[in-house]
């Protein structure tokens, strides 16, 4: 049968080297109907489908994102490294503008992390923000009125005073999920770590030549040339494309024509903003 790869198509030949590419780009978990972030329940088909194309010698992720939810950045970081494990695929992670915050967690899913020279690296943090409006609150002579079973209920409620104990309860949660996040990084990268720990986990962020240097990333690179290099110039490097929702897909064509997809609009603008926030943190 080998002596017949050539008369078959590229995509069924054995002798050509596969190497499956999953794009993850955007926001993580912050969705829309017309915006989705990255979440697990938007991805893992689309996983489960690249980890089980036939003889492939390993997965490329290609991942620009500046972070967002740190429980669908695991989600997604953990059904990555099961399917690796079950499959016994290598995973190359490439990282784009950025690869910051939760998505340098999804970076830390590839058994090797590569960037460009202008990459985005880092940001190994927890933040979160709000405002406060009590002030001008006063000035309108509105009355907040809000009823709770539970004392703690209602925390850093923006149109009332800021209390202590909620700022000290919110940075406790913070500081247990920035501890998961330094294990996580510890665990993938091991040895190749080389920066201390206030370095490497203060929020900082870096472009490539630091970030090798620090250990967070292996080289310097993009996909095609990276792949090509170790695997031949024939090999095969398949998108495997998401799929948009029935609804989305509904709303997105209602949208387009000033039907009821309309409605969201506001929201759509919002969300925008939201994602430009995390973007421009970067400096991208």
């Amino acid at each position: 049968m080998a002596a017949l790869n050539f008369l078959m198509p590229p995509r069924f030949r054995s002798d050509i080297p596969v190497v499956p590419v999953v794009r993850l780009t955007g926001v993580i978990g912050a969705t829309t109907p017309l915006r989705p972030g990255m979440t697990l329940a938007g991805l893992a088909r689309t996983l489960d489908r690249a980890f089980a194309v036939p003889r492939a010698r390993a997965v490329a992720l290609l991942i620009n994102s500046p972070g967002g939810s740190p429980t669908q950045s695991h989600l997604i970081f953990r059904r990555i490294r099961q399917l690796a494990e079950e499959k016994k695929v290598t995973v190359l992670a490439f990282i784009e503008d950025a690869g910051a915050s939760g998505g340098y967690m999804l970076a830390c899913a590839g058994d090797e992390i590569i960037c460009d020279d202008f990459s985005i690296v880092g940001s190994i943090g927890v933040v979160g923000g709000t405002f406060g409006f009590p002030e001008l609150m006063k000035k309108l002579g509105i009355e907040r009125r809000v009823y709770t079973a539970g004392d703690r209920k209602v925390m850093l409620d923006p149109f009332q005073e800021e209390k202590p104990e909620d700022v000290q309860r919110i940075k406790a949660i913070q500081a247990d999920m920035h501890e998961h996040f330094i294990d996580l990084v510890k665990k993938r990268r091991g040895a190749r770590l080389s920066g201390a720990d206030t370095i490497l986990f203060s929020g900082e962020f870096w472009t490539a030549a630091r970030a090798i240097e620090l250990g967070l990333v292996d080289g310097r690179g993009d996909l095609r040339s990276i792949l090509r290099e170790r695997y031949g110039d024939k090999v095969r490097m398949p998108v495997i494309a998401g799929e948009r929702s029935f609804l989305a897909r509904r709303l997105s064509l209602a949208g387009l024509f000033g039907g009821p997809g309309r409605a969201g609009f506001a929201d759509e603008i919002i969300s925008a903003l939201d994602e430009r926030t995390l973007w421009s943190r970067y400096g991208l």
